[in-house]
């Protein structure tokens, strides 16, 4: 993606608890959001969620939701992300998905960044993340792996 001063972000999810999470963490790190654009389904239709000292109203999920994006974070159900990751990436919108539809699926990178941020190519509009505790324990378990190597890991959460 080509460096920008500011980016048009959308929080697919955003009524959610992770969603309000990543609204959170835009503001935390200063992340240059040109415009906020938060979306979920009908039921969280007159909600608000504060970001930057104000407050921003969730809208309607829909296929032209997107116009104008630039960067759309989904955290909504695979089902969601299966529609309309697809919809978004069409339209030039970098979709990084925080469900498990896309991350067995071999064209989308599956990307922890500390780890393997490397994989994205800017080509990619849809790039997946691993459940978050294989994303916690890759973190710990990359310096290990480049120094002595790692052959196999079993992880069961339940």
């Amino acid at each position: 993606m080509e460096e920008k001063k500011s980016y048009n972000v959308a929080i697919v999810g955003a009524s959610g608890v992770v969603g309000r999470e990543l609204v959170k963490i835009l503001e935390e790190r200063e992340f240059p959001v040109g415009s906020l654009r938060l979306l979920a389904s009908e039921r969280s239709l007159g909600q608000t969620v504060p970001f930057n000292n104000g407050h921003i109203d969730i809208e309607v999920l829909t296929k032209s939701s997107f116009d104008g994006i630039d960067i759309a974070l989904f955290s909504a159900g695979a089902s969601v992300s299966k529609e309309f990751c697809p919809i978004a990436a069409e339209q030039g919108v970098y979709c990084i998905d925080n469900t498990s539809f896309f991350r067995m699926d071999e064209s989308v990178p599956l990307v922890v960044p500390e780890v393997n941020s490397d994989a994205i190519k800017p080509s990619h509009r849809i790039i997946a993340n691993p459940n978050c505790s294989t994303a916690q324990m890759m973190v710990v378990l990359k310096p290990i792996m480049d120094a002595v190597g790692l052959v196999r890991v079993v992880a069961s959460t339940y």
